[in-house]
């Protein structure tokens, strides 16, 4: 009877272990009112090494100081260059709003305003959303 009860505890907290010891970003699908945007740019090819200097450091900047900003990668597309993509993710509404009031936010938008020659923003609803 012991040894059924032991075996039975043990199984119990193999099961649980991965769930205890597991980063929580792997359960972002979990999570409940993300925002995530996708943004599609074109910039003018003439200005493009400059838009991505200051692309590099609004990402880098809003990664290191918001807290709410979860993730933001920037992709071209291929064979494209100034063909831009960003995928943002952010932990709500709030967050989001607050980004786009930062001061690296506004500096971005303020220098690269003449470079992007069209920007589609795309609203979506997350399904799943998992990271490693």
């Amino acid at each position: 009877m012991k040894a059924k009860m032991l075996m039975g505890i043990s199984i119990g907290i193999m099961c649980l272990c991965p769930l205890l010891f597991c980063e929580p970003s792997l359960f972002a699908q979990d999570r409940t009112g993300d925002v995530v945007r996708i943004a599609e740019l074109e910039i003018d090819p003439a200005q493009l090494d400059p838009y991505k200097a200051a692309l590099r450091e609004e990402i880098e900047a809003s990664i290191r100081v918001e807290p709410g900003v979860l993730s933001l990668y920037a992709v071209s597309v291929k064979g494209q260059p100034n063909q831009i993509r960003l995928f943002e993710r952010y932990a709500s509404t709030a967050t989001y709003r607050a980004h786009l009031q930062s001061e690296h936010f506004k500096k971005y938008k303020s220098q690269t305003a003449h470079m992007v020659k069209s920007l589609r923003l795309i609203e979506t609803e997350p399904i799943l959303l998992g990271a490693k």
